[in-house]
C-alpha cells in the first residue's frame, strides 16, 4: 500500500523550512519594511524591487481554472527541471535509494539523480517504444522511490499506453511521475484528472512547449496536497521570479491563441511528415504526439552536418539506444519547414 511517509527522506521530515518575510506576512499593506529590499525602486520599475510571492498564489489560481485542479495541488518550478530536482531531493536518500527511467527518454531525470547521489536504473523501452513492464517490475526493490514515465516521450514522440501506466500506478508503492511536457500536441488526455484516484501520481507539464514560453522557465507539477506540501518545504523561497509570474498570468488570458497555435503546429507536423516520407534519404518517420518528429535517415551524421552547413540545426539522436540513425526534428514555421525540405532534397541530389 502506498504510504507517503515511507517515501519522504528522514532529513526532510525533520526539516524546518526557511520562513521568508513574505511567508510571515500575508494581506494588504502600504509600507513594507520587513524584507530588506531597496525601498527606492529599481532601474526597471518600482515593482521589481520587491520579492515575488513565494507561493505564486495568483498564478496558481489562474492555472487551476484552466487545468481543473485546485491550487493546493500545484507546484511551480523554475522550469520542469526544478520540479525534477525537488522530487529527487525530497524523496530519495543519497547513497541508498534509486529511481527507474525508461530510455530512450529525457536525460535530466538521470542527471539530477546523479547530482543527488541517487542510483538510476534503466528499463529500456521495447522496440515499439512502449514500457517493458516485466523488466520494470524486476528492477523495483524496497529502495525504489520514483518511476519516471515521459508521455509523449522525448525523443521518440509517442504516447505511452495508458493501460501500462495504470498498471504501474496500481502496483508500485512509490511515486510515479508522468512527464507530460508535450501533452498539448497529443490526441490523448492528460493524467491530471486521475490525481484523486492515485495518491502516488505526480504529473508534470510546462509552459515551454505549447505555451511558447521556454524563455521564462516555468514548469508545473500536479500531485496530492501531501506531496505538494513536501515540495514547498524543500524549494527555494522565491523560486519563481516576479517577471515570470506577471508574464505567465498575461499568457493565461490568451488560451484561445494558444489553442490556435497548437492546431497549427499539429497541422504543420503532419505536412512535414508527408514531405519527409517522400524523400529518398528518409527510411522512416515515426508517429508523433509531440511538436517534433523522430526521423530515420541514411547516414544521420552526414545529413546533420549538411544541414548545419545550411544553417539549419536539428538534433542528432543516432547514438541513442533504439534511435540509431535518427534525427529529431522540431516542427518549425511553415517557411522553416520548407527550407528544411529543400535542404534535404539538395542532400539527396548531390
Amino acid at each position: 500500500m502506498f504510504q507517503l511517509e515511507n517515501l519522504v527522506r528522514e532529513g526532510i521530515k525533520k526539516l524546518t523550512p526557511y520562513s521568508s518575510a513574505r511567508d510571515e506576512f500575508s494581506g494588504e499593506a502600504k509600507i513594507f519594511l520587513d524584507a530588506n529590499e531597496n525601498s527606492l525602486g529599481s532601474p526597471l520599475t518600482k515593482w521589481y524591487n520587491r520579492y515575488p510571492d513565494p507561493h505564486q498564489r495568483k498564478l496558481k489560481e489562474a492555472i487551476s481554472k484552466i487545468k481543473g485542479v485546485q491550487p493546493q495541488h500545484i507546484f511551480l518550478g523554475n522550469g520542469s527541471d526544478e520540479c525534477v530536482d525537488m522530487l529527487i531531493r525530497s524523496f530519495c536518500e543519497p547513497g541508498k535509494d534509486n529511481i527507474i527511467i525508461n530510455p530512450p527518454t529525457y536525460g535530466m531525470y538521470e542527471v539530477w539523480a546523479t547530482i543527488g547521489g541517487v542510483e538510476t536504473r534503466q528499463a529500456k523501452l521495447l522496440d515499439h517504444f512502449q514500457l517493458d513492464l516485466v523488466h520494470l517490475e524486476n528492477l523495483v526493490d524496497a529502495q525504489t522511490k520514483i518511476i519516471w514515465i515521459c508521455s509523449p516521450n522525448n525523443p521518440t514522440a509517442n504516447t505511452i499506453d495508458r493501460e501500462d501506466i495504470e498498471a504501474v500506478l496500481n502496483n508500485f508503492n512509490g511515486l510515479v511521475v508522468i512527464d507530460e511536457a508535450y501533452i498539448n500536441f497529443s490526441r490523448h488526455k492528460s493524467f491530471i484528472q486521475e490525481l484523486a484516484d492515485y495518491p502516488n501520481l505526480v504529473v508534470m507539464q510546462t509552459f515551454s512547449k505549447a505555451w511558447g514560453l521556454a524563455g521564462l522557465r516555468l514548469g508545473m507539477a500536479f500531485a496530492s496536497e501531501a506531496v505538494i506540501d513536501v515540495l514547498n518545504k524543500v524549494k527555494p523561497p522565491y523560486n519563481i521570479n516576479q517577471a515570470t509570474q506577471e508574464l505567465a498570468l498575461k499568457a493565461l488570458e490568451q488560451v484561445g491563441q494558444v489553442n490556435d497555435m497548437i492546431r497549427a503546429i499539429v497541422a504543420m507536423r503532419e505536412e512535414l511528415r508527408t514531405s519527409l516520407e517522400e524523400l529518398p534519404l528518409v527510411s522512416k518517420v515515426y508517429p508523433s504526439d509531440a511538436n517534433f518528429l523522430l526521423v530515420k535517415v541514411v547516414d544521420a551524421k552526414a545529413v546533420y552536418d549538411f544541414l548545419l552547413q545550411k544553417e539549419i540545426v536539428v538534433r542528432d539522436r543516432s547514438k541513442v539506444a533504439l534511435c540509431e540513425g535518427c534525427l529529431r526534428i522540431t516542427v518549425g514555421t511553415e517557411k522553416e519547414n520548407q527550407e528544411l525540405i529543400m535542404a534535404l532534397q539538395q542532400f539527396s541530389n548531390r
